[in-house]
């Protein structure tokens, strides 16, 4: 198992502290760092930056969101940033959510997983360089009785195949994952839960003829650590409770199904109703301390090293942590210590 940085949303004040822990992340000799985008700062350019101040740790979007972009231009961007890393780049896709996809980008929310997989068709033949050619529901390349030709990306990508994760939380997704793509980014993951989703991916991978080997499993975890793990777990409160209480609507918000499908129904129904009802404090509050540490690293080195030896033998093969101690100093100690986490965990 390896270990990667997600960097999250850049310009929230963090930027300079941001780019200091990516640094911190090569030289501790992480795999990947990641960086995420919703209506605020974008992926690829954050992603640009860091790769101009680093020379080995891989870059990867967490995600690209896919009404953001055309496959077109998602295939430009990445073949770009492969380019300028010297081969480091990842893409990671995900269709958002409805808010945002209808909302920000002016894109209905319709049939996501037939969507995404065509989706990552056009991405795949134009990162292959073939004249792109495509006939499907949602996408046709060129567009029929016009001026429009078939061309082929100009820029070679260094390396013949840029991995792609795809970004996935229900069921049917997870299986899509497993299908078409090269990974999945995952994020609430817990080792209890783990065998559930994966065998949801698992089955994606059978329908290609393929297995779990090879395939990236990567969720992100929040990590903060102190002697006090139920302390520690009040740092990742605001966090959790936005995304299990407000990532979405009422009717569709994919990350409280989750923790509802995780055992935790009735507690992620009162996250969501005090969300919703602008009480931030009681969300926060509402969010059982279980739920907390069975998706973060938490605590002292040697639980945290206890909680990636759990992760690896549930599937995890790149573990993204998410440092939540809010001061760079400290976030840099964190990174430290799951450095030396997965050394004691013997599972690197």
């Amino acid at each position: 198992m390896r270990l990667g940085l997600n960097l999250g949303y850049w310009g929230a004040g963090n930027d300079a502290d941001n780019l200091e822990l990516a640094k911190e992340a090569e030289r501790l000799g992480f795999a990947v760092v990641w960086a995420a985008e919703a209506y605020g700062s974008d992926a690829p350019t954050v992603l640009a930056w860091v790769a101009a101040h680093t020379s080995t740790i891989d870059v990867g979007s967490a995600i690209f969101q896919i009404p953001a972009r055309t496959p077109a231009m998602a295939a430009m961007t990445a073949a770009t940033l492969d380019t300028l890393s010297g081969g480091r780049f990842r893409m990671g896709l995900g269709v958002s959510g409805p808010q945002v996809s209808e909302g920000w980008h002016g894109v209905r929310f319709d049939k996501p997983l037939a969507r995404t997989r065509e989706y990552v068709d056009i991405v795949k033949s134009a990162l292959r360089r073939e004249k792109l050619r495509y006939e499907g529901k949602h996408y046709t390349l060129p567009l029929p009785d016009g001026p429009g030709k078939a061309l082929t990306l100009t820029v070679h990508p260094v390396r013949e195949q840029i991995p792609v994760y795809l970004a996935a939380v229900g069921p049917k997704n997870l299986e899509l994952a497993g299908e078409i793509a090269d990974g999945w980014l995952a994020v609430f993951y817990s080792a209890e839960f783990a065998s559930e989703s994966l065998a949801q991916v698992a089955a994606g991978r059978a329908k290609v003829g393929k297995t779990l080997e090879g395939f990236d499993v990567v969720p992100t975890a929040p990590l903060v650590v102190g002697e006090d793990w139920k302390a520690a777990a009040d740092a990742v409160r605001p966090y959790a409770s936005l995304y299990v209480g407000g990532m979405g609507s009422r009717e569709k918000n994919f990350y409280n199904n989750l923790a509802c499908r995780m055992g935790f129904e009735a507690q992620a129904a009162e996250v969501q109703d005090k969300f919703l009802a602008k009480d931030y404090q009681g969300a926060m509050a509402a969010l059982p301390v279980e739920f907390l540490d069975a998706t973060s690293l938490l605590g002292p080195v040697e639980r945290i090293a206890d909680g990636m030896q759990a992760l690896a033998g549930a599937g995890v093969t790149t573990l993204t942590v998410s440092p939540m101690h809010f001061d760079l100093d400290l976030n840099v100690a964190a990174l430290r210590a799951a450095a030396e986490a997965l050394d004691k965990s013997g599972v690197a």
